[in-house]
């Protein structure tokens, strides 16, 4: 099939999510949700993230992995009530993927992920935070169910981080102990597992996806910290992207 070299649109999304991993609380949010794809021949932006092409090889890929932690105020938190805000996180770094399995069609494919992220905060004087690893297995379905268009991803594995990255979210100082929320240092390692669905379709000028995630906890390094109320919970969000410009070009594309 033949899609166009490029496109782009804009639309709107909603999420729900814990404040932050292992939080007891939830955030509820509308956000605009930019839409760009381009299908060039070393150089890949699409649902899948960022990617190009390495050894001239259709089974290795570099791809620029990223992540996102939502702001939280302290006051809005009862664990944290009296501590410092969590300020926006961008997470970015590189991710080699590797395709260890593919359909004859190559409408289905399963990859191992091996992205490794660095941490930022979104503020005027922007601080890292500490760093990411998470191996995961990721499968790809087109077409699933026999249902032209719609695209299903599957993906789960551990995630590892360094103690300051623990540090910045699950540590208590002892400024901010008290008697129900003891002083608490958190270490590196091992960060808990997470599981993801997406399922995605294109429309003729009408883009739709929708996701949902599982967290868990048991055995993370971190999960004796008083900040930690719930070891397992679930995430999922909506989004709806009207497209307005597409090039004239056209590329064979799986999708």
């Amino acid at each position: 099939m033949e899609r166009p070299l490029w496109e782009i649109g804009l639309g709107f999304g909603g999420i729900t999510l814990p404040h932050y991993r292992g939080s007891d609380q939830r955030a509820s949010l509308l956000f605009p949700v930019p839409y760009f794809i381009y299908r060039g021949e070393h150089l890949r932006a699409d649902r899948n993230g960022v990617r190009g092409k390495l050894f001239d090889s259709d089974r290795v890929e570099l791809n620029v992995s990223l992540g996102l932690s939502l702001p939280v105020k302290s006051g809005d938190d009862e664990a944290r009530r009296g501590m410092p805000d969590l300020k926006t996180a961008v997470e970015i770094g590189p991710s080699l993927n590797l395709t260890l399995w593919h359909s004859g069609s190559d409408r289905t494919r399963l990859d191992l992920r091996l992205p490794v992220r660095l941490a930022l905060t979104v503020e005027s004087s922007p601080r890292a935070i500490g760093w990411i690893f998470s191996p995961n297995l990721h499968l790809d379905i087109a077409d699933v169910g026999g249902f032209a268009g719609w695209n299903l991803g599957v993906t789960a594995g551990p995630l590892f981080a360094t103690a300051r990255y623990n540090q910045y979210f699950y540590a208590v100082d002892a400024q901010f102990a008290t008697a129900t929320r003891p002083a608490y240092v958190a270490h590196g390692g091992y960060a808990g597992s997470m599981a993801t669905a997406t399922l995605s379709h294109r429309f003729r000028h009408v883009w739709l996806g929708a996701f949902m995630r599982y967290d868990r906890l048991d055995g993370a390094t971190f999960e004796n910290s008083p900040l930690v109320r719930q070891k397992d919970a679930l995430a999922a969000g909506v989004a709806l992207t009207w497209i307005f410009g597409e090039s004239a070009t056209r590329v064979p594309s799986r999708e």
